[in-house]
């Protein structure tokens, strides 16, 4: 009887970087063994992954050069709890919300002090938009903020009056703070003649 030969294969599949290129080497013969290294390998490069995620979630927070300069524990705009969806695990999160000259900070608790570092920071000024939003992602009390790169982040506020007061809070400082219309570009037309 002759020997067949064994046909070798050699399956490279590039992963995001900064992963390294993996290979997978097998014969027809170790079908089994390829079907389990293959899925240890998928396995680990799951995890790989869910970890980078889980690790940018609870991550440590900002830049703080992102709210450098601002004292957000003292006299804010507005302060108070909204429901906040996560960035990479899309759950819902209670978190307290600090406005305060142009940047939406938020922290796990209300206790805010100058020690405190925030989980996030919004530069309003850089945000197109803030409008409800219950029809978009069927919650109540729901409103969205946009931003010119066509990024959009949800929060739900605890009643329809806080959710006002948070839109037309944060409007008022996207007004104040937006970058499209300099001090310079402002005309007094009462005063030209």
């Amino acid at each position: 009887m002759q020997n067949p030969k064994k046909k070798k294969y050699n399956i490279k599949k590039p992963l995001p970087s900064p992963y390294p290129a993996q290979s997978v080497h097998y014969t027809a013969s170790h079908r089994s063994q390829l079907s389990l290294s293959l899925s240890l390998s998928l396995c680990s490069i799951a995890n790989t992954f869910l970890m980078d995620a889980i690790w940018r979630a609870i991550g440590s927070g900002p830049n703080p050069e992102d709210y450098s300069g601002i004292e957000f524990w003292s006299n804010p705009e507005r302060v108070g709890w909204l429901m906040k969806q996560g960035e990479y695990i899309k759950t819902w999160r209670r978190r307290w919300f600090v406005l305060k000259q142009g940047k939406l900070l938020w922290f796990k608790d209300s206790d805010v002090t100058r020690s405190a570092v925030p989980r996030g920071v919004i530069p309003v000024g850089r945000c197109l938009t803030v409008k409800g939003a219950e029809d978009v992602i069927n919650k109540p009390y729901a409103f969205e903020i946009s931003t010119g790169g066509g990024y959009t982040m949800f929060f739900i506020a605890d009643s329809e009056k806080e959710k006002e007061e948070w839109i037309n809070s944060i409007g008022r400082s996207i007004v104040q703070h937006s970058r499209s219309v300099t001090d310079s570009e402002i005309v007094d037309y009462d005063n030209q003649r």
